[in-house]
């Protein structure tokens, strides 16, 4: 089954979306690859994941919290899902390369691939494909936009050193 709910943050309206009691969706408004709103299915406020993840996601936003611990329910290809597994594996306030993580996989020429990958994440924040960057350390593509990626960013950085 399959459900949603929705809830404020600093970074804007957010839907999380659960599939058998795990969370296998946290969405931004306005997100390239946004599913449309009928495969959310039912809105449902009730359900236990919801509210951890709206309680963790309060602890991170006042920087309490570094390190989601959910349950998830991930959807992607096989490849997808490593990349994902090696974006949860990135320090909070810490930033790693397309071609870092593509070398992490011991896949050292498919960085255009990992960020194909990251690009497709389900799961914004809890799962931080905002702390990848350009080899350059520029800000590429976040499928929130550029501003929330930023704004991110920055907030770890600065939480980060309290």
């Amino acid at each position: 089954m399959i459900c949603h709910t929705e809830t404020d943050s600093p970074y804007g309206l957010l839907t999380l979306v659960a599939a058998d009691g795990a969370l296998c969706g946290l969405y931004m408004t306005a997100q390239r690859h946004r599913p449309p709103e009928e495969d959310f299915g039912p809105r449902d406020d009730s359900l236990a994941c919801f509210d951890a993840a709206r309680e963790q996601l309060e602890a991170y936003y006042t920087g309490e919290l570094r390190e989601f611990s959910l349950q998830l329910n991930l959807r992607g290809t096989p490849f997808q899902r490593t990349v994902w597994d090696q974006l949860v594996r990135i320090p909070y306030g810490e930033t790693r390369t397309y071609g870092q993580l593509a070398d992490a996989l011991g896949k050292p020429g498919a960085s255009r691939a990992v960020g194909l990958a990251n690009g497709r994440n389900p799961i914004g924040i809890i799962v931080p494909c905002h702390r990848v960057v350009g080899s350059d350390g520029s800000l590429t593509g976040y499928g929130g936009g550029l501003d929330r990626k930023r704004r991110l960013l920055d907030f770890e950085r600065g939480a980060a050193l309290f």
